[in-house]
């Protein structure tokens, strides 16, 4: 008989996720038996050890906001993608015998971005506004510098501004109409405008936007955010974050199995 493995996605708060219905929708469509994938809503990432330790059929984890940085320290080790970008959103636990369980962290939210977004860039991209400094910036910056597309930060913790990106990281105070006019490419790396809060947009003036910018929302629930509503009344071509969902969870899938 099959041993039971369990699955899950860790984070606070969970309520936006897909992730449990994208699972148990490709267990049962792909007839995977004897596994499971739950939600698991941590108020600090100290709790990661217990869980770890409480269930021993636990074998692959996804981290979302706000434990993508946090959780670093509590890996064994990290895959060199993970490393270069210095956050984590998947987690591949290995259990041999009885001995502790060696956690490694990977990154498959760059995988999941990279091959989102491509389709849609095109020359005038070459400069790109994200929206958001944490975990899920990161692994866009990653992707986005590879690619030769200058990267520039917006942060609504003022504390941040201009640190460790050579000037390369403002406050929402700071984004005027000329320069929303100078980046073509927008990304919402926040999760402002997430459900529940789905009347909620990133603090920018959409009056500047025009037809040749391209607006991408890493959120996906609601399908349509505020943020890309806005764009799309301007006439910018939008993308929402589903897309790099479902490929980022496949990627993540071939991990907890290789």
């Amino acid at each position: 008989m099959k041993k039971n493995k369990l699955y899950g996605l860790i984070g606070k708060p969970l309520t936006h996720s897909f992730s449990k219905k994208y699972f148990t929708e490709k267990f049962e469509k792909e007839g995977i038996e004897n596994c499971t994938f739950e939600l698991f809503s941590l108020d600090t990432i100290q709790e990661l050890t217990y869980l770890i330790k409480e269930n021993p059929s636990l074998t692959g984890l996804s981290v979302t906001i706000p434990y993508k940085e946090s959780v670093i320290p509590f890996l064994n080790r990290l895959h060199s993608t993970a490393d270069a970008v210095g956050a984590v959103n998947c987690i591949q636990i290995i259990r041999s015998n009885n001995e502790e369980p060696e956690l490694i962290g990977y990154n498959t939210d760059v995988f999941g971005f990279q091959q989102s977004i491509k389709p849609f860039l095109e020359s005038q991209h070459e400069r790109a506004l994200i929206l958001g400094t944490g975990g899920a910036s990161k692994a866009v910056s990653y992707v986005l510098k590879n690619i030769g597309i200058d990267c520039y930060y917006v942060t609504r913790d003022k504390t941040k501004e201009n640190i460790n990106n050579s000037g390369r990281t403002f406050s929402y105070d700071k984004i005027n109409e000329n320069v929303i006019r100078a980046f073509k490419l927008i990304i919402n790396t926040s999760p402002v405008g997430m459900f529940p809060n789905s009347e909620l947009a990133p603090a920018i003036p959409y009056q500047a936007i025009s037809a040749g910018h391209l607006l991408y929302d890493l959120v996906y629930n609601p399908a349509e955010t505020e943020f890309l509503k806005k764009g799309k009344e301007q006439g910018a071509s939008v993308v929402n974050g589903l897309s790099m969902l479902h490929q980022q969870a496949e990627e993540a899938w071939k991990i907890w199995n290789q």
